[in-house]
């Protein structure tokens, strides 16, 4: 039996660390806890700034609920309330790390306010963060902002062109402070991914020549010793040897995401540690629901099934009769719109079913849903808060002075920070779990299998630290 090769430190962001990150995870998934005992044990801890809970005098979370009239006002108290909540999560990490611990913090660039989330969060907890984990998007200005309260950058990427557009436009002028570029992998990864309008979602690309293609692009700004953080697909480092200490891809780190769910220091709810333990290869799937408009990976539930099901109940209409569309529907009680005589059949069917609300679409469709669904998917979106900074469900964008993208809200997307604050409720049960989005990495069908996880163990961080170190 062959050993595996020895697992050494690498330097990042000018210290010295074991090549292991923690994947940051919206919406409280990822946090202070997680994050402070990730670097205790050496590696780099991540907590998300995507709305952290604050505490109450006693120490107890208090969770961002950002109430207001109008969307506006939800929308500033949302970044003031992100701002404190960060600023605390940041002091609980660095109390359980320690003075030498390394604690980041992830954001995602398209949420809203992000900027002025980060402006606040990096001067409200000046020392205590050292660098800045930025994605979903193109994040220019990240390195000015990390600049000027000295802390190192580290971009998410999923290509080495994206990069390349990064370093050219904003990057080279803020070189020093790059901590490291992440690559994460749009199959692999969980959460939303960065796969272009160009790449196939159901063909996987080996990560390797992606990488090998970032490192070369990364030669050529004098990038030699600058560290690729691999996101998404890791489990177990043995299965990546081949990428240690390779002189062709250069210093190699590893990012997990998935993992940490499953630790006692995780802060997610039992009955969501228990579903990890059950789900099965292709339980994890690549969709564009989000309202964000990106691919995202998550567990195949209750809560995608309705997503798929609206998509199966959608057919296109025309404001006037057509050749090609000449059957009436009638949608209200003065409203006619025309379709085929096969979709009008269809629509009769659905109606009979229950899904007798029709919602209008921006692409000139309608989709057929119940009444309680229709009625929910109205609520949701009249309380929009503005946590992207343009949001596809609800029209909100935070770039115009009406505080509107201008299009129709997508009835086929849902209100992202309603599910994610429900599905980590620590009293979540399965019910709940089945009924909200579950973000997970493709990988998260091996919890069912290693025996790591056998009998039931959940591990500490620091055990699946040492664990991860020992290559499996």
């Amino acid at each position: 039996m062959t050993t595996m090769k020895a697992v050494n430190a690498i330097r990042m962001g000018g210290v010295e660390l074991l090549p292991l990150v923690e994947g940051g995870k919206g919406v409280g998934v990822s946090n202070g806890v997680s994050a402070g005992h990730w670097a205790r044990a050496g590696g780099v801890g991540t907590f998300s700034a995507a709305l952290p809970d604050s505490f109450d005098e006693g120490g107890r979370p208090v969770r961002a609920d950002a109430p207001g009239r109008t969307r506006q006002e939800r929308h500033e108290t949302l970044i003031a309330q992100s701002i404190r909540g960060a600023i605390a999560q940041a002091r609980r990490a660095h109390d359980i790390a320690g003075p030498n611990g390394r604690v980041h913090v992830n954001v995602l660039w398209e949420m809203g306010g992000a900027e002025r989330i980060l402006d606040g969060m990096l001067e409200g907890a000046a020392g205590l963060i050292h660098g800045v984990t930025c994605g979903a998007g193109m994040p220019y200005r990240l390195s000015e902002i990390a600049a000027k309260y000295g802390v190192h950058y580290y971009p998410i990427v999923s290509s080495a062109r994206a990069f390349n557009a990064l370093w050219k436009r904003a990057y080279a002028k803020t070189a020093e402070l790059l901590g490291a570029v992440v690559y994460e992998d749009p199959w692999l990864a969980g959460g939303h991914n960065g796969l272009s309008n160009s790449e196939d979602p159901d063909q996987p690309a080996d990560p390797y020549p992606r990488v090998l293609e970032l490192r070369k692009s990364m030669r050529g700004f004098g990038l030699d010793s600058t560290p690729i953080i691999m996101a998404g697909g890791v489990w177990w480092l043995e299965e990546w040897e081949h990428w240690i200490d390779n002189p062709e891809l250069g210093p190699i780190a590893f990012q997990l995401g998935t993992r940490p769910l499953l630790t006692q220091e995780s802060p997610i709810g039992q009955a969501w540690k228990q579903r990890l333990r059950t789900l099965k290869q292709g339980d994890v799937l690549l969709n564009r629901f989000s309202p964000t408009g990106f691919y995202s990976s998550a567990v195949h539930n209750g809560f995608l099934q309705e997503l798929y099901q609206r998509l199966e109940h959608e057919i296109p209409y025309a404001t006037e009769p057509t050749q090609a569309q000449p059957a009436p529907l009638q949608v209200g009680p003065h409203q006619v719109y025309y379709v085929t005589p096969s979709e009008l059949e269809r629509a009769e069917v659905w109606r009979r079913s229950g899904f007798t609300e029709d919602l209008r679409t921006p692409d000139q469709t309608l989709i057929f849903v119940t009444p309680e669904k229709a009625d929910e998917i109205r609520r949701d979106q009249k309380n929009c808060i503005g946590c992207l900074s343009q949001c596809r469900f609800s029209s909100w964008s935070q770039h115009t002075p009406s505080f509107s993208s201008g299009a129709k809200a997508d009835p086929r997307s849902f209100c992202i920070q309603k599910t994610l604050q429900e599905v980590r409720d620590e009293h979540a049960d399965d019910a709940m779990l089945d009924r909200n989005l579950m973000f997970g990495g493709h990988n998260a069908y091996r919890f069912a299998s290693d025996p790591f996880y056998a009998n039931g163990f959940t591990p500490t961080v620091k055990q699946l630290v040492d664990r991860l170190m020992t290559g499996r």
